[in-house]
This record gives C-alpha cells, sequence and structure tokens, in this order.
C-alpha cells in the first residue's frame, strides 16, 4: 500500500500549481474518512471529509479543482440522491463512488447520472488515486472553460448595440461594404465599430472573433439568420 502511494506521488504531474486541488469524501464511517484523508493529502490535494450529505452540502463552494468521494450508502441523504441534487449545477466537480454494497443497477445509474467511478469496497490505493487525478484533470478543464466563457461574455456586454450589429453581421461573412449597407452606415464607420469590436473582445484575428461567436452559441446557421433588429443577448 505505502509503495502504491509513492509510487502515485513521485509520478503525478500538477494540476494548478498555485491552488491545491481539493478532494471531497463523504462516508459515515469515521475509519474511512481518516484512511482517506490521510491517502488524499499524502498524495499532495487537500481533503476535505464529512459524515453525511447535510455537512458536505453546508459546505461554502470551491472555485480550484475539485472532486467527489462519494460513499452510497449515508444515514441521511443516500449518494445517488445527492447527487442527483448537485451534479446538475457542479459539473466542475466529478464524483467517484465508493461501496461496500453495489449492485449492476446501482453502478449504472450512477454512471448515467455523470459519476466518473464506481467503486467497491476494498479497493487498492493506486485505483482510487488514478480515479482522482483523473477527476481533478477534468475539473480543472471544466473550471478554465468557465472562466473562459465569463471573460468572453464581459468582453460581449461591453460592447455598444451598434458595435453588436456590426459584429453579428462580419461574423456571417458580410464585407465591410455590404455590412454597411445593410445598417445604413458608411464603408468607413463599420471598419471603425469593427475595429473596436476586435479590441473590446480581445481578439488577435477575425478567425478568432469567430470562435468567440460561436463559444456564445451561435452556430454559423443561427448567426446567417440572425436580424440586425435582434441581436443575440447574454
Amino acid at each position: 500500500m505505502n509503495a502504491a502511494r509513492s509510487s502515485f506521488h513521485q509520478s503525478r504531474s500538477s494540476l494548478m500549481p498555485h491552488h491545491t486541488p481539493t478532494v471531497f469524501v463523504v462516508d459515515d464511517d469515521i475509519s474511512v474518512r481518516e484512511s482517506l484523508e490521510s491517502l488524499i493529502r499524502f498524495a499532495g490535494w487537500q481533503p476535505q471529509t464529512f459524515a453525511c450529505a447535510q455537512e458536505f452540502l453546508s459546505c461554502p463552494r470551491v472555485f480550484v479543482p475539485s472532486c467527489l468521494v462519494l460513499d452510497v450508502r449515508l444515514p441521511d441523504l443516500n449518494g445517488l440522491d445527492l447527487q442527483k441534487r448537485i451534479a446538475p449545477d457542479r459539473i466542475d466537480m466529478p464524483i467517484i463512488f465508493i461501496t461496500g454494497h453495489g449492485d449492476v443497477p446501482m453502478s449504472v445509474r450512477a454512471m448515467k447520472a455523470g459519476a466518473v467511478e464506481f467503486l467497491t469496497k476494498p479497493y487498492r490505493d493506486d485505483v482510487l488515486l488514478s480515479a482522482i487525478e483523473q477527476a481533478l484533470e477534468y475539473s480543472h478543464f471544466a473550471l478554465s472553460r468557465a472562466a473562459e466563457m465569463r471573460s468572453i461574455r464581459d468582453c460581449y456586454a461591453s460592447l455598444s448595440r451598434r458595435e453588436r450589429q456590426v459584429m453579428w453581421l462580419v461574423v456571417r461573412g458580410l464585407l465591410n461594404k455590404q455590412a454597411g449597407c445593410e445598417l445604413g452606415i458608411s464603408e468607413i464607420t463599420v471598419k471603425a465599430h469593427r475595429g473596436n469590436v476586435m479590441r473590446k473582445m480581445k481578439a488577435g484575428s477575425f478567425a478568432d472573433l469567430v470562435t468567440m461567436a460561436a463559444k456564445l452559441g451561435f452556430a454559423s446557421s443561427q448567426i446567417t439568420g440572425t436580424s440586425t433588429t435582434e441581436l443575440p443577448a447574454l
């Protein structure tokens, strides 16, 4: 067991050097909690343990890579019901189920609801550590993507209505002259607005701007049908 821990600890790469990932554990067995707390801390992550679902739900949300190691059988809200309650709003916190009384229907239900792993006790330390590492990598990706989307939305919100009109016309593929005809303004004015759009959206190229438009939720087919009087609002 110690050899597996040492090998994993030496080979694990750091996910976010300045933000230690958090691994939440919800299990009503104190011996399991203490064992997992030691294992998780040794691996270089920050453990937070809870005896029941309600204790976990009262814990403030963290904005670092995180995952939840969750027992199925709990004294209040069971693990599957807790998953159902938190999963839609916490896609950045993958869930790893552990149980001593698992069955196929239970594991299928958990995995269909988005669990990344379903382990039956007793499990090997290295198997759990590997599952945690994968969950934290996914969490890191989800948080990074969410931060990117917040930045794009903030940039889009800074555009004036006219700048938004110009943006959606040019990402549709219209030339400056065509966009000007559509809006009843000169080509020079369109160029000025386009420059403002590129600057405010922090787009390094026109291709970047098109990519941002897609990330805002507007596929090219949707953009083509967008009226300049019915601009997308975020």
